[in-house]
């Protein structure tokens, strides 16, 4: 959709506001040994399919849009759990509650960039299917098994808030400067990034300390 944000585009930018804008507004992309595992990862979870599992309804690649929040993305899986309290899907029966769940290679983290991704969903989804969503799940590759996320007030106001931010810096079609970290070595556009270059002095800056030091 035009001028519409990616949902993905918010774990970037959690991450690394530089790597995403190099991403989502310079257009620039290198893969990596991470990023290869990543798509593995997300190889069956995108494959479009349906199907009944346990008692729930398991949609993979779901397409998903919130046009309050103006982005747009794909789910990895939702699962529709019964629940009486729940909405009716076409051609099922009973009611039930949708709960987003996403692929993540590696390990949890400390930081909220991928609960962000997550709670994103659950807005998209409560939007287009007129619910509420308490939580979702984060499933890791490396533990092989689910994170719980419960979508609380504050981090659906970071989510808010990130976007806002998101979109005031695509619209100037700037991209930030940023530190070198140590999380820097494993990012696939280390090359393109260069974040060395950006934090050497300017050449005004070198030509004055040069003439008058």
């Amino acid at each position: 959709m035009e001028n519409y944000l990616m949902i993905s585009g918010i774990q970037h930018y959690a991450f690394c506001k530089r790597q995403w804008a190099l991403i989502h507004i310079e257009n620039q992309w290198a893969e990596n040994a991470l990023t290869v595992q990543g798509l593995l990862m997300h190889e069956k979870a995108h494959s479009d399919t349906t199907e009944i599992k346990d008692g729930k309804i398991i949609a993979r690649g779901l397409h998903i849009a919130s046009h309050k929040l103006k982005v747009t993305g794909i789910c990895d899986v939702v699962e529709f759990h019964q629940d009486e309290n729940g909405i009716s899907l076409f051609n099922y029966k009973g009611s039930y509650t949708p709960i987003p769940v996403e692929y993540k290679k590696g390990r949890p983290k400390e930081h909220n960039a991928d609960r962000l991704q997550l709670c994103s969903q659950a807005i998209c989804l409560e939007e287009m299917l007129l619910t509420e969503i308490p939580k979702g799940y984060l499933f890791y590759g490396e533990p092989h098994r689910r994170t719980e996320v419960i979508f609380s007030s504050a981090l659906r106001s970071e989510v808010n808030a990130t976007f806002e931010e998101m979109r005031a810096l695509y619209k100037r079609g700037h991209v930030p400067k940023v530190k070198k970290t140590p999380k820097c070595t494993a990012c696939s556009l280390k090359d393109t990034c260069l974040p060395d270059l950006d934090n050497r002095p300017s050449a005004s800056s070198y030509l004055k300390h040069e003439l008058f030091r």
